[in-house]
């Protein structure tokens, strides 16, 4: 299996020239792409346009985010990505999540948790026939429209989605629609297991997903890190029980440890990100590629 690390820079507003840096940082010390969450009520930049920014000033460098589709325009999604992954040269990385139902964030998306999982279900499928460059019209729960088509095409032909979510309604929806997996929060168990459920669905449906598909974002904590101090916050309710021990890595041997635990059981694409913005990311790069990069094949 190809091994590849990815970068995420979630919960930070970095700046033009930071960004670019950024970008620039991950390539020179060896990491495989530059990742951008969509969380709508924390910092950081629309993922579209950050992600646009940085690859137009980093040639070469791959680019990706887990964004939001439950609330978007279909139309309009369909030609974003397209445009943004025909600018890049094909460099577009894609993860869809149905958003967080915590805090602000539950109302800022703007569509109850109940309803997001049928909108995907409905939206997904109507994507890829625009992506395809076919003409289109569509009434259902993610949107109505006359016949359309969406001008560019991605560069990337067919164009893979992948999907987060843990939980089995995600799973199974992963197995019918998707191209490939990417969780959070989840143990190396917990990731093993979905795998299982995600490959029997797929099957049912006449598909399958490629080995090299299925991956794992991670936070990790600084080294010393008190993980109990943290029993009660969002990160804790996010964990739905389990230890945090279990889930986030403390220190860059810690997360060297359990990347090894998710390679050990199929899973190889991986999207990294301490838990707070670092003071200097060159030297937190720096760090990562010492005690991940090598894991890289």
């Amino acid at each position: 299996m190809k091994v590849r690390i990815g970068i995420s820079a979630g919960g930070e507003s970095l700046g033009p020239d930071a960004m670019v840096a950024l970008g620039r940082a991950i390539s020179e010390t060896g990491f495989d792409s530059l990742w951008l969450p969509e969380v709508l009520t924390r910092p950081g930049p629309d993922p579209l346009v950050g992600l646009a920014w940085a690859s137009g000033a980093c040639p070469g460098l791959k680019i990706g985010t887990t964004m939001l589709l439950p609330g978007r325009n279909l139309v309009r999604l369909a030609k974003a990505v397209a445009t943004l992954d025909v600018l890049s040269g094909g460099r577009f990385l894609l993860t869809f999540v149905p958003g967080l139902a915590l805090g602000g964030e539950r109302s800022a998306i703007g569509i109850p948790t109940a309803e997001r999982g049928a909108l995907m279900d409905d939206a997904l499928p109507v994507l890829r026939r625009l992506w395809a460059g076919e003409e289109v019209a569509h009434e259902g729960p993610a949107g109505s429209f006359a016949a359309v088509s969406v001008s560019p095409r991605p560069v990337q032909d067919p164009f893979d989605v992948w999907l987060g979510g843990n939980v089995p309604a995600a799973l199974e929806r992963c197995g019918r629609l998707a191209d490939g997996w990417i969780p959070a929060f989840c143990t190396p168990a917990d990731a093993a297991a979905g795998k299982v459920v995600i490959d029997k669905v797929a099957a049912e449906h006449g598909r399958a997903i490629s080995p090299e598909h299925f991956g794992v974002s991670l936070a990790y904590a600084p080294e010393g890190a008190d993980l109990a101090a943290l029993a009660s916050s969002p990160l804790a309710r996010r964990a739905r029980g389990r230890p945090l021990e279990q889930i986030v890595p403390v220190g860059l041997d810690g997360l060297r440890d359990i990347v090894e635990q998710f390679l050990a059981v199929g899973f190889s694409k991986f999207i990294v990100r301490p838990m707070a913005p670092p003071e200097q990311w060159r030297s937190e790069l720096e760090g990562l590629s010492g005690a991940v990069g090598g894991l890289q094949t």
